[in-house]
């Protein structure tokens, strides 16, 4: 453990504390980046001047939030940050909670309160990350690389083209430092916990209660709705926002695209596939550019939607940024992007398209930490 402790002295004093070691309840490490807390005001255009939802536990303001440095990887069921490796993948948004929880207490899967918290903060700093979008590369700064993963065969098809963890420049990272946050931007998808979709509608954990590792289960008790008044509500309450599809849904059984993308609105009068049930995994879907969302006539827009990045804020965004739903059943969360989303890759993409069951190589996850 001395070991392991000079390591920490040593990444700590060279990260300016930005960065650390922090050891699970096995005693081994993770490389974590410290974010210290900071206000919706000071991140978004009319944000409340409130913490962000990612410092506040339970109704406690924490003076921090940790990430994992990079991708996570598992060894002996438990989820470690660690640099130059191939990231978990292929497995379901469950075992990823599963694997974080497992290190012990204030562990936990990322969030997407988390998430949105640090993709405002680099869009307020001017860091807004590239990343792993374009097979190996950027896809705008094509000259920037990471390294692929042992066995990657180097042809642009959509075989496995993952780089290894934290391997791109710096550019890749969340402030553009060697001690940033690594592949927020593409390279694989990012589970993130406290978010899905029922049947359209936008279910979330309060404030960053999912630290907790509460239960976030199809039918838990604590996923609440959001009113267009801003007020958490029990799923299914009067007026709660909804993702409605711009055009007619349709009924055939393919895994099929349904043109013109979503709006924001307090019902769904279409949903992507009008055909019949119980078969619901992978038939008709949306897609769009997420910065094109729009809000149906006379629906109201709050702020907390934008601060939790469900909806297009203003500010100095990158071109692209996908949104993929299916607004019927129910639907788990992933940000971020993957190797092959192209111009659209991006820290504010958002895919909301898939069952808890669902499993791809280019969906993984990484932990985060609060010292509860």
């Amino acid at each position: 453990m001395a070991g392991f402790d000079q390591a920490r002295f040593a990444l700590e004093a060279a990260s300016g504390g930005n960065n650390t070691l922090l050891f699970d309840d096995a005693g081994l490490p993770s490389v974590m980046v410290r974010i210290p807390m900071f206000r919706w005001s000071e991140v978004i255009d009319g944000g409340e001047d409130a913490p962000c939802s990612a410092f506040i536990v339970d109704g406690k303001v924490y003076d921090c939030i940790y990430v994992s440095k990079y991708l996570n990887i598992i060894e002996n069921g438990r989820a470690y940050s660690l640099p130059n490796r191939d990231p978990a993948h292929t497995i379901t948004i469950e075992e990823a909670r599963t694997a974080c929880a497992a290190k012990g207490r204030g562990w936990h899967l990322m969030t997407n309160a988390e998430w949105a918290a640090i993709a405002h903060w680099c869009v307020k700093n001017g860091t807004v990350p590239r990343g792993n979008s374009n097979f190996g590369r950027d896809y705008q700064a094509t000259h920037e690389h990471g390294i692929l993963v042992p066995g990657n065969n180097g042809e642009t098809t959509q075989s496995e083209m993952r780089t290894l963890s934290g391997s791109g420049p710096c550019s890749w990272s969340h402030d553009h430092s060697p001690f940033g946050i690594f592949d927020l931007n593409g390279n694989i998808w990012d589970f993130v916990a406290g978010l899905r979709i029922v049947d359209g509608e936008i279910q979330v954990i309060p404030d960053n209660n999912s630290a907790l590792n509460i239960d976030e289960s199809t039918d838990s008790p604590h996923w609440r709705a959001i009113s267009t008044d801003g007020q958490l509500v029990p799923p299914n309450s009067p007026n709660t926002y909804k993702y409605d599809g711009v055009a007619p849904g349709i009924s055939t059984t393919e895994n099929k695209a349904v043109g013109d993308g979503f709006k924001l609105n307090t019902s769904v009068t279409n949903r992507n596939y009008t055909g019949p049930e119980p078969d619901i995994a992978h038939r008709a879907y949306g897609w769009m550019s997420f910065f094109d969302m729009k809000a149906e006539e006379n629906i109201p827009v709050h702020i907390r939607l934008r601060q939790l990045a469900l909806f297009p804020a203003g500010g100095n965004y990158r071109d692209g940024a996908y949104f993929f739903l299916r607004n019927y059943g129910e639907r788990m969360a992933a940000r971020g992007g993957s190797w092959f989303d192209g111009a659209g890759g991006g820290i504010w993409d958002l895919y909301l398209r898939e069952t808890r069951a669902f499993i791809y190589p280019d969906i993984g996850f990484r932990a985060a930490y609060i010292a509860l």
